[in-house]
């Protein structure tokens, strides 16, 4: 059986963050992929998978612990 739970979670501006965990014990973050002129400008790796999350989330994190 497969299973995964979705948490999110809403600030008082109506912006939604979720976090994902999988029946494998991932946990996913929602987040925006790094593009690859933030990479170069950030000094980011290249390759490699990469989001960007946000302060909400980090918020939303916090709180759900």
């Amino acid at each position: 059986m497969n299973f995964r739970v979705e948490l999110v979670w809403q600030d008082d501006t109506e912006r939604t963050s979720s976090i994902f965990l999988t029946s494998d014990g991932r946990i996913i973050l929602q987040g925006r992929a790094v593009s690859a002129a933030e990479r170069k400008a950030l000094d980011l790796p290249a390759d490699g998978e990469m989001i960007s999350i946000d302060r909400n989330l980090v918020r939303a994190i916090k709180e759900m612990l």
